[in-house]
């Protein structure tokens, strides 16, 4: 013969206990804040990441503007004035940029942009050889922000003659 589980009409003897006991709460607390810091900690590292294409572009961006106004420039040196600051605007020949250097970035006329003024340029041109031309300036414009740079080198030739 069974046994049946004798019942208690008022609720006396065995009771079943329902939720948590402070130790099993105290316990997911702690689970779930070490599982939220890896969480932040990724999102941290994705965030910074995420900036360093940007300022590299904004690099490359600087330096390519720069090497087209270079670029488009005569050969030949042309007698001119000295330019104020960071202004380029007298300059009219390739050689005129050699040794151009400016922290912050400005417009041709000398206009500080201020959204670039943590960025710094310097520019070299050089005489230099291509096999097959005789005449050939080197261009190197080296842009740095933030202990990073990029350096973009361009050739400009004497093609007029």
């Amino acid at each position: 013969m069974r046994s049946v589980p004798v019942q208690h009409r008022h609720g006396h003897g065995r009771r079943r206990h329902r939720g948590f006991t402070l130790i099993e709460a105290l316990m997911a607390i702690v689970v779930l804040g070490i599982g939220l810091v890896g969480v932040m900690g990724a999102f941290g590292t994705a965030t910074r990441a995420s900036a360093e294409p940007v300022v590299t572009r904004q690099m490359s961006a600087i330096a390519q503007d720069l090497l087209e106004e270079i670029r488009l420039k005569t050969w030949q040196p042309q007698a001119n004035t000295a330019a104020a600051g960071c202004a380029r605007d007298t300059y009219n020949d390739v050689s005129d940029y050699h040794g151009y250097a400016a922290s912050g970035i400005c417009t041709v006329n000398g206009t500080a942009i201020s959204a670039l003024a943590a960025y710094t340029v310097s520019v070299s041109v050089a005489t230099d050889t291509l096999v097959g031309v005789t005449a050939a300036k080197r261009i190197t414009i080296t842009v740095s922000h933030g202990g990073r740079s990029y350096t973009l080198v361009g050739w400009r030739t004497d093609y007029a003659s």
